[in-house]
């Protein structure tokens, strides 16, 4: 029973369309893991128990009639707590909203409910999703599976975490800057990154809703797919039959390189020269356009952000971590123009990122430039969290303000991540081609 804990949401949907596995066990062996584990608070924030199993006995029902509503059909995921979910708290992960109870459920739980999985609880995140460490002192900070004494990645840094430590199937994320693929990058799990606009935001916590999107933390590619086609109610990518001979691969050398730390960089080399040895053809690119939308990020991120916050925030600041109070409120600096100018600017920017790269399957850089961060250190020392923290989002970011679609892949060394950048609207194409890169990878 408890080697289901381990195993993929699509090996345990096929074992639940077998009969081999019954929902309402699955569930109990999941709200057990999690009830005795010993960082039960510190990676969930509510633990829905009684919705879990009334969830898993309508699966269960369902697999007995024959009349499954899709390949999750039954399978326990954990949601990041920035999605709402009526009648039970949702605070997203800040003080702020202490108390705060929606009464209907975001648009993405409505669909996976819909598609028969089945909500385990809240996962703690970043204070308020502005961080990509996962630290957060106001809340709770969940362990790194690789190092107890780092941060997990964040924003959805108990998303991660439930899915490192057996205590969920998948969790379910959101990603404005890199909160899917740091903290899925750090606890060698996959992390998509979706198109914005692909997946519904409504009835989340918002950030920034221009860069704000959805995506699933998990342990395959095939996980991945079905998550997407579940949140958003489509059909899964098929993904029989992927190879990579012939497959044209970018290796973005323009800042993805700067100030990389040797692990990551090791895993990263490893993992290009395996795809190599399968066929792929492999260039380096210079992308100058890079730097100069990474050099936009102050106007477009902490602008919309503390506009969209101010209120709130300044009515209680004594209520947040001050890395994070100072981070939202550098956005006054900008005024209502500069964002304008910005926004501009990008699109140009974006213009000439798709001519460039047109040409390639998938670009390719490391996800992450760094691995997980002392907790205790970036506490005691502002300026390691303010470096360690601009770091942790250096490559991730890229994907946002090109507005591409992204994926996370484990290198095989504990908390690199080999990152891949698709066209914008490309989910189904770069998850084909991300399986053909895991099985590479993993072999």
């Amino acid at each position: 029973m408890f080697d289901w804990l381990g195993m993929s949401a699509a090996d345990l949907g096929r074992g639940i369309g077998r009969g081999a596995i019954d929902p309402v066990a699955l569930t109990q062996a999941f709200l057990g893991a999690i009830d005795s584990h010993d960082a039960r608070d510190r990676i969930y924030s509510v633990v829905t128990h009684e919705r879990a199993l009334a969830e898993a006995e309508a699966a269960a029902e369902r697999a007995r009639a024959g009349v499954r509503l899709s390949p999750l059909d039954g399978v326990p995921v954990s949601w990041k707590d920035l999605f709402d979910s009526a009648g039970v708290a949702t605070e997203a992960g800040s003080r702020l909203l202490k108390g705060r109870v929606p009464g209907a459920d975001a648009r993405v739980l409505q669909n996976a409910t819909a598609q028969g999985l089945v909500c385990l609880g809240k996962t703690h995140m970043s204070e308020l999703a502005f961080s990509g460490l996962g630290l957060n002192p106001m809340t709770a900070t969940p362990p790194c599976i690789n190092d107890p004494r780092a941060v997990p990645g964040g924003s959805s840094s108990g998303a991660a975490a439930s899915v490192a430590f057996g205590l969920a199937a998948a969790g379910i994320g959101s990603d404005t800057g890199g909160s899917v693929r740091i903290p899925a990058a750090w606890n060698d799990l996959v992390g998509l990154k979706t198109s914005a606009g692909r997946l519904s935001c409504a009835g989340s916590v918002a950030l920034c809703p221009r860069f704000d999107t959805v995506g699933p933390l998990c342990r395959s590619v095939e996980d991945a797919a079905l998550l997407l086609a579940v949140l958003g109610g489509g059909q899964a990518a098929d993904l029989r039959g992927a190879r990579l001979t012939g497959r044209r691969f970018a290796v973005l050398r323009t800042a993805a390189f700067d100030d990389i730390r040797e692990a990551p960089l090791a895993g990263f080399e490893a993992a290009v020269a395996r795809l190599g040895e399968r066929g792929a053809e492999i260039e380096e690119i210079e992308a100058p356009e890079v730097e100069a939308a990474l050099a936009l990020s102050g106007p477009l991120y902490t602008a919309e952000a503390y506009g969209l916050w101010r209120e709130t925030i300044e009515a209680d600041p004594e209520l947040m971590y001050d890395q994070i109070l100072e981070r939202f409120r550098a956005g006054a600096g900008f005024d209502g123009p500069a964002y304008v100018a910005a926004w501009q600017r990008l699109e140009g920017l974006r213009a000439r990122w798709q001519a460039r790269v047109a040409g390639y399957d998938a670009v390719l850089l490391a996800t992450s430039p760094i691995l997980p961060p002392d907790a205790a250190r970036l506490v005691s020392d502002q300026d390691y969290y303010v470096t360690e923290n601009l770091l942790a989002l250096r490559n991730t970011r890229i994907g946002n303000l090109m507005g591409l679609c992204a994926v996370s892949l484990p290198t095989g060394l504990p908390s690199c991540g080999l990152m891949m950048l698709g066209a914008p609207g490309g989910e189904e194409r770069l998850l084909r081609l991300a399986a053909a890169v895991e099985a590479a990878l993993r072999d």
